[in-house]
């Protein structure tokens, strides 16, 4: 695919993103502006809860609200985090995106995952459910793929590679691990790269990826999203550059 296509087609796979410790209902405004484009929208933007009810009355028809909670180093406290999804779907998020408690799998806890995965599905039974495995800190293809399919086992439905806060985010490696799983799987879930990704050439790897391994026909805002907030300029000026 050229850069202009892809381009495209990642600009509507976007979630746009803003999960800053200075971010203001006023950063949101501009936010919810800047995911409507000439090329079309992004999938949705992603905000930390406090900002959800003032997005509500910004953001273009259409695009979708995704929230954070057990943000970003995946707390634990698995009825906390039942509360907190219930309070962003009641606020008006579409999505939600969770953090996996990824230390419990570093140190063999696989059912402690299970059960958070359990109760994240069930709190969240009727919305988009993204699971952040933060793969750069599980670093072995054996416990992503392990993480990828703990996820699919609870239906999920995107697995998301990173929260973006930690030293090494999303890479094309993890993507591979992550997408493999999927497809073995045989389940229909979807994949969120996010973290460090800057460039349409960053974001295309992903898209790249994920063609060769489950094919064009699974592109779309249900199946791939990318993570991000600086690319989309990058994005909007490939294609007015047309290459």
């Amino acid at each position: 695919m050229d850069n202009v296509s892809a381009a495209r087609t990642i600009i509507r796979s976007l979630d746009l993103t803003s999960l800053n410790h200075n971010d203001t209902p006023e950063s949101i405004s501009e936010l919810c502006k800047k995911a409507a484009t000439p090329y079309g929208n992004v999938a949705a933007i992603c905000i930390y809860p406090e900002f959800i009810h003032h997005a509500l009355k910004e953001i273009p028809e259409g695009i979708k609200i995704a929230t954070v909670v057990n943000f970003p180093e995946g707390q634990t406290d698995i009825k906390n985090t039942e509360k907190e999804i219930k309070k962003a779907l009641k606020s008006g998020a579409d999505e939600i995106d969770a953090v996996l408690p990824y230390k419990h799998l570093l140190s063999g806890d696989e059912d402690f995952c299970r059960s958070f995965l359990r109760m994240c599905r069930e709190a969240c039974p009727n919305n988009a459910l993204k699971i952040i495995i933060e793969s750069g800190e599980l670093k072995s293809t054996i416990l992503i793929k392990k993480a990828s399919l703990l996820c699919a086992e609870a239906d999920v439905d995107f697995i998301k590679t990173s929260t973006g806060k930690t030293k090494i985010s999303a890479t094309p490696e993890a993507a591979n691990a992550i997408l493999e799983a999927i497809r073995a799987s045989g389940k229909n879930i979807g994949f969120k790269a996010s973290g460090g990704i800057k460039t349409t050439e960053d974001a295309k790897k992903y898209l790249t990826l994920a063609n060769v391994i489950i094919g064009s026909s699974w592109i779309n805002q249900q199946h791939f999203r990318i993570g991000a907030s600086s690319v989309l300029k990058d994005l909007i000026k490939t294609i007015k550059q047309g290459y």
